[in-house]
């Protein structure tokens, strides 16, 4: 699954510039994360930086992108190119 900020957002800024895959972005009202590049930091840390520096803990599952591990394992490396067998 991916993640997704809920209306409780203050706008902080914080998210955004932790986010290894650059998929937290300021939306009309809130940051935003765009589930497409959201792998809840997969390949790049063990838990999603975002959820860790979120001051009012607005950052949750998005339980309608149901993705397994897997799948955000290959999300992982198509967004980093590392999917490339030599």
């Amino acid at each position: 699954m991916s993640l997704r900020i809920t209306e409780a957002c203050i706008n902080c800024d914080i998210c955004e510039p932790v986010c290894p895959n650059e998929a937290i972005y300021r939306g009309i009202n809130i940051y935003e994360i765009a589930s497409h590049k959201c792998t809840e930091c997969v390949g790049h840390f063990d838990v999603p930086q975002c959820q860790t520096v979120c001051p009012v803990e607005c950052i949750v599952i998005d339980e309608v992108l149901n993705e397994t591990q897997p799948q955000l394992w290959t999300k992982y490396h198509t967004l980093t190119d590392k999917n490339i067998v030599k």
